[in-house]
């Protein structure tokens, strides 16, 4: 018995020692079990018209804070007690997201902003108030990615600096609450997970992870530098001693008629290809004077359709055999050639170096998004200095929630009509999507992603979808395995933009396809045959 009670209390002073460290390591925390009024700071910008509610998670007794309304942006923001150094040993920020309603285009991430005296009031948070870090999901058009976004001053310039994380993970299609963690840590790695699988890992320092990287190039082409006014960039030109030959003739036309040609029997040269429809009539509503004088609307001549044809004949063309076009020199090399004019490097003025990034603090966490979906739930925002607890967060406000959606997806997908996905079909396109975050096909991620998408609207097509992704992946590797210099470009429309700031073009562009889609689905009215008087 006495030993027993020995085990019982050490395990409840390390319970105890766990509870007390991650208090000390938990910095920030938000469960909005309570209402966010008071705590949270609406913005007072007349852009930001969304309307906050602090709102149940569907199918669960916790609440979270909800986007409520359809194509508007929202901004909201929340002071901390004090500034928090991502300079000092490692930092976690960690927020739940559930699209209820979906995602097809909207934003649903975090801006982690600098203290106040950059420059920013809190009532008045919008896209321009300076952040530290932003990250989380992105998805409208062939946008697809959690973003990661550090904004770091240039100790040269003085400029702050957006850099892009390269090749960022792809956002869960489905309507799951997931979690979205990014681990800081003091050797300058970061990590992103989302539900607490390592979905990349990168370093800040490295051009190979970051656009632009955080230390400039050394060099940079000379601004002044100009092209030498006889620099000849042509590999190859015309022959200047070649003669066009004397028989090529030039005007010869490109056809001719087919003079073996015969009319074949039984052509109709005196019937119509159309008639007049024998069995239309005049509307009763058709006047004369303002309609002009009725005509009965044409159809295919009957006559026409056993006979080999109907009205005039014509001999049918053919190539010329004695066509040859513009007589053009042939080419040969240029032996003034130069190859083509770069600008001489010079130093880069802004170059700098660096062992660590200059993180600046974080003194507010701000969403600030533009979404055309409503639905979107934001829960259990972390800021901490330990994985650990961020961890033990996940295990014990995500998780629970996210295995009794998961498993009523699954019955749902079990009850899924022929019409819908199946169960089956949902795990390829999870599959697919990890196939996009490829690095080697980072440059034909957004046509996989485009193809995907269209196999989750459309199921009877997923068998096609996976055969393209096949087809690009081996065209890929064999370029690879093969000698090929490089990966050829894939055509893609323009991304939509990286940051906050361009949202409002994205939206107009959703409304536009919208717009256009109502038109090409909308057949025009048959009009009625007149003739101008």
């Amino acid at each position: 018995m006495g030993r027993f009670a020995l085990l019982l209390l050490l395990a409840f002073a390390s319970f105890q020692a766990l509870c007390f460290a991650a208090d000390d390591d938990t910095v920030f925390y938000d469960s909005f079990d309570e209402p966010f009024d008071g705590r949270w700071i609406v913005s007072d910008k007349d852009d930001y018209k969304g309307v906050w509610k602090h709102s149940k998670s569907e199918g669960h007794d916790d609440y979270g804070l909800l986007v409520s309304e359809k194509a508007r942006k929202y901004a909201i923001v929340k002071e901390l007690n004090e500034p928090v150094s991502l300079k000092d040993g490692s930092t976690v920020l960690q927020f739940e997201t559930r699209f209820q309603n979906g995602l097809e285009c909207g934003g649903a991430y975090l801006k982690y902003l600098r203290p106040q005296e950059a420059g920013w009031k809190a009532k008045e948070f919008d896209n321009e108030s300076p952040y530290s870090i932003m990250f989380g999901p992105d998805k409208c058009g062939a946008t697809n990615k959690v973003h990661f976004i550090l904004k770091h001053k240039n100790p040269k310039s003085g400029e702050y600096v957006e850099h892009h994380l390269k090749y960022p993970p792809s956002v869960p299609s489905d309507k799951l609450t997931h979690v979205y963690t990014a681990i800081l840590k003091p050797d300058n790695e970061v990590r992103i997970l989302i539900d607490g699988e390592e979905k990349k890992k990168a370093n800040f320092l490295s051009a190979d992870d970051f656009e632009p990287p955080l230390i400039p190039a050394k060099t940079i082409p000379d601004p002044d530098d100009k092209k030498p006014e006889d620099w000849d960039e042509r590999a190859k030109i015309p022959d200047p001693n070649a003669v066009k030959p004397d028989d090529w003739d030039e005007d010869a036309p490109m056809e001719i008629e087919d003079e073996e040609a015969v009319k074949p029997e039984g052509w109709l040269d005196d019937e119509p290809e159309e008639i007049d429809d024998p069995e239309a009539t005049k509307p009763e509503d058709w006047d004369d004077e303002e309609d002009g004088e009725w005509e009965a609307p044409k159809i295919d001549n009957p006559k026409c359709e056993t006979a080999p044809g109907c009205g005039e004949w014509k001999r049918p063309m053919k190539m010329n055999p004695a066509y040859k076009g513009k007589w053009s020199a042939p080419l040969i090399d240029n032996p003034n050639y130069k190859g083509i004019w770069k600008p001489q490097e010079i130093p880069n003025p802004d170059y700098f170096e660096l062992d660590k990034p200059d993180f600046e603090p974080i003194a507010a966490v701000g969403i600030e998004i533009w979404t055309m979906q409503d639905g979107i739930l934001f829960d259990n925002i972390l800021i901490a200095k330990n994985d650990k607890v961020a961890e033990s967060y996940r295990e014990t406000t995500w998780k629970p929630k996210f295995e009794v959606e998961k498993e009523k997806q699954k019955a749902e997908d079990e009850s899924t009509d022929s019409d819908g996905l199946s169960a089956v079909q949902k795990k390829v396109f999870d599959v697919l999507y990890k196939v996009a975050d490829i690095p080697f096909l980072s440059e034909y991620k957004l046509q996989i992603l485009d193809l995907i998408e269209k196999a989750e609207k459309q199921p009877n097509i997923t068998i096609g979808v996976i055969v393209s992704i096949l087809v690009i992946m081996l065209t890929v590797l064999f370029r690879l395995l093969f000698g090929g210099k490089k990966q050829p470009k894939v055509e893609n429309k323009p991304e939509v933009a990286e940051t906050s700031n361009n949202q409002s073009t994205s939206g107009e562009k959703a409304e536009e396809e919208e717009e256009e889609e109502e038109k090409e689905g909308t057949a025009a009215p048959p009009r009625r045959r007149r003739r101008d008087t």
